[in-house]
């Protein structure tokens, strides 16, 4: 039998300063509730979305920026001459005002990204929820077509594809946006795979088939919102990869027409002044630089925010 003596400080000693409490009032927040919460707090969201916002009101309204027409005051005197009143920028060698191309280019470069991600999302999402919800051999034809296109890297295939016949006599926007979307899918598709398949089984997903829900339903109404956390992060990562995709593909010319202004015909043709006036390349690069940076500062913001492993639990 041990001989040792225990000791207990009386209460009256030792008060309690401080009790955890619990809110019963208030409901949990869902995913989407708590990432909201942290992205209002982080200052890299507020930035790139304020940068973002003002690009797309410059998309928008180029009229509130500038008032000279790019294509209709275009004269060989100014060639390459350097920043006047009016023309902050200066001039391209075909005496062209680069400030205004800038501004105007903004419209083509993000029209041809914000659609490219609309149609990966419906190609991707809808074929990668198909894949990774029924399995079997809808599974296993998806995935060996996904690993086919795959296998075709952009520049190549884009060279491939506008070859055809329909597609260069036809070179516009929405050529660019096709060519972008049927190479670019495939990634967008097996991320929706892979998050589906974690999501298929869940609880809740069992509970709502056991209720009545047919298979298709409960895909489209709980297994889809519950996995869409991953897909939103690429997509807006994908965003400026896809201006980037169109600024590389007017610069080989198999991109826009010349006759459409973007940043990436506006690089393709200042590459001829870049010895002699390299500040006509600056500026369109820049913007471009900028913008696909606010995009991957946005997209790395809201990566952080729905990543399950950063959340506090």
């Amino acid at each position: 039998m041990s001989n040792t003596k225990h000791f207990v400080a009386p209460v009256e000693e030792t008060p309690l300063l401080a009790t955890d409490s619990l809110r019963t009032d208030q409901a949990p927040l869902s995913l989407w509730a708590d990432a909201w919460r942290k992205l209002r707090r982080r200052p890299m969201f507020i930035i790139s979305s304020l940068m973002i916002l003002f690009l797309l009101f410059v998309a928008f309204f180029p009229g509130a920026f500038t008032s000279v027409d790019p294509n209709n005051n275009c004269q060989l005197s100014n060639s390459e001459a350097g920043p006047t009143a009016g023309h902050p920028f200066g001039f391209t060698l075909q005496g062209c005002d680069v400030y205004a191309r800038v501004i105007h280019g903004t419209q083509a470069s993000l029209s041809v990204g914000v659609l490219s991600v609309l149609c990966v999302l419906v190609i991707g999402v809808t074929l990668g929820a198909l894949a990774g919800y029924y399995g079997g051999w809808l599974d296993a034809v998806l995935a060996r077509l996904g690993d086919i296109f795959f296998a075709l890297p952009l520049v190549l295939g884009a060279l491939v594809i506008t070859q055809l016949p329909l597609f260069r006599e036809n070179k516009s926007v929405w050529t660019v946006v096709f060519v972008i979307s049927m190479l670019a899918w495939p990634q967008m598709a097996r991320i929706t795979r892979g998050a589906v398949i974690e999501v298929r089984n869940a609880d809740f997903v069992t509970a709502a088939r056991s209720l009545g829900v047919s298979r298709f339903g409960a895909l489209v109404r709980h297994v889809l919102p519950n996995a869409l956390a991953p897909v939103i992060v690429l997509a807006t990562l994908e965003l400026g990869v896809f201006i980037v995709a169109e600024a590389t593909l007017s610069f080989l010319g198999i991109g826009l027409p010349a006759s459409v202004m973007s940043w990436g015909n506006d690089i393709s043709a200042a590459n001829a002044s870049i010895r002699t006036n390299p500040s006509i390349l600056l500026y369109p690069a820049g913007a471009l630089s900028i913008t696909v940076l606010s995009f991957i500062m946005l997209g790395d913001a809201v990566r952080d925010a729905l990543d399950p492993k950063s959340r506090q639990r």
